[in-house]
Parts: structure tokens; C-alpha cells; sequence
């Protein structure tokens, strides 16, 4: 294996390690001690990459933010009505969740600076301003039900998937956040949309699926 392959292999590796311990345990009670053990590395193959266990951590949170950037990007480009593309990011993002140790991780890791640091944007507030686009967007093409606020909408999906990410992280470390997630959206959808709207796709938004 080429040098540069295995430093790629190496960095990767300690992000995988640290990323399951800090979404087992957490940053404080994460030890760079136990991340070496899950690595199998020595502290020197460590510091060649990373100065810190908190350079890690920055690491993965910038990870988890290029990926949600992508996502965003790539719901845009498939042209989708506002609240299917909002269905469809929604449904993907639970997904990569389940299935993504090192994504997990990053987005723990961004929730809980933020807690530490009252006054400073949150990437919550962000979210719901983003996911609010959408559904004035929504409302604008006549596709909400008369009277619905798009923003107590917004806030509605946002707190539910705050609040299903949580209790799935704690009871089943994420592998039942996409069933919990898409219970939210199949209830929550029919509740708001105006009467002719369908969702894009293969999924109704009156079956959770």
C-alpha cells in the first residue's frame, strides 16, 4: 500500500475509532486512551495526524457539516416540490444517522458545544430557519392547508426529530431513529397539506414508512 494510502487508512481508522467512543460516551468522558485501544495505534500514529482529542472532535463536526451541505445540494437538484424534498432530506438524514458511527458522532459532538455556549447561533435555530424555507415555499404554491403556520411547522418536525434522535440514540443507538422518523413525517404531513398535494416518490405522506 502506498504511503500517502496508508496515512489516509491511519487517519480514517482514528476517526472511526474516536467517532464510536465519543457516541458511546460523549467528548469529557471520552479518553484518547480508550480511542488508541479501538484504533489499535500508538500515541505517536495519533499526534502525526492529530494534535488533540479535540482536534479529532473538530474534525468529525466538520465532517458531519460538508455532509449535510451535500445532502441539501443534492435534494435541490432533483427539482422535487418543497415538502417532498423536505420529506426526502429528512427520510435520508435518519437513514445516514443509523448507519453512520462517524456521522453520529459529529452531530453529538456540534449538539453538545452548543449546549456549553448559551447565545451563539444554534445549529438547531439553523435548521428550523432552513426547514421553514421550505415549507413557505410550500405554502406559496398553495400546498399547505389554509391557516397553518409554516414556521410552527417547522419547529414541530424539528423538535420531533431533535426529540426521536435523542430517545433512538439512547435506547437503540440510532438503528430505529429512520422508522421513528418516518412515523413523524406520515403523521405530521397528512395533518398540514393542503388536500392535493402527493409526495414525490413511492411513499404517501399518509403511510408511515
Amino acid at each position: 500500500m502506498p504511503q500517502q494510502d496508508r496515512a489516509h487508512a491511519t487517519r480514517e481508522a482514528i476517526l472511526h475509532a474516536a467517532a464510536e467512543e465519543f457516541d458511546r460516551l460523549g467528548y469529557e468522558r471520552t479518553s484518547l486512551t480508550a480511542v488508541l485501544a479501538r484504533a489499535g495505534l500508538t500515541k505517536g500514529a495519533f499526534y502525526f495526524h492529530f494534535p488533540s482529542k479535540e482536534a479529532v472532535a473538530d474534525a468529525l463536526v466538520e465532517r458531519q457539516s460538508e455532509l449535510w451541505a451535500r445532502v441539501r445540494e443534492a435534494w435541490r437538484e432533483r427539482g422535487a416540490d418543497p415538502l417532498s424534498t423536505l420529506h426526502g432530506m429528512f427520510v435520508e438524514s435518519a437513514d445516514r444517522m443509523a448507519a453512520d458511527v462517524v456521522l453520529r458522532a459529529g452531530v453529538r459532538l456540534n449538539a453538545d458545544r452548543e449546549v456549553g455556549y448559551p447565545g451563539v447561533p444554534s445549529t438547531h435555530v439553523m435548521w428550523e430557519k432552513l426547514v421553514a424555507a421550505y415549507v413557505i415555499e410550500a405554502a406559496e404554491r398553495g400546498d399547505l392547508r389554509p391557516g397553518v403556520d409554516p414556521e410552527a411547522v417547522a419547529r414541530t418536525l424539528c423538535s420531533a426529530a431533535l426529540g426521536s434522535r435523542l430517545i433512538s440514540s439512547a435506547t437503540t443507538a440510532c438503528a430505529d431513529y429512520p422508522e421513528r422518523m418516518r412515523e413523524v413525517l406520515g403523521y405530521v404531513l397528512p395533518c398540514v397539506t393542503a388536500a392535493g398535494w402527493k409526495l414525490s416518490g413511492s411513499q404517501t405522506a399518509s403511510e408511515p414508512a
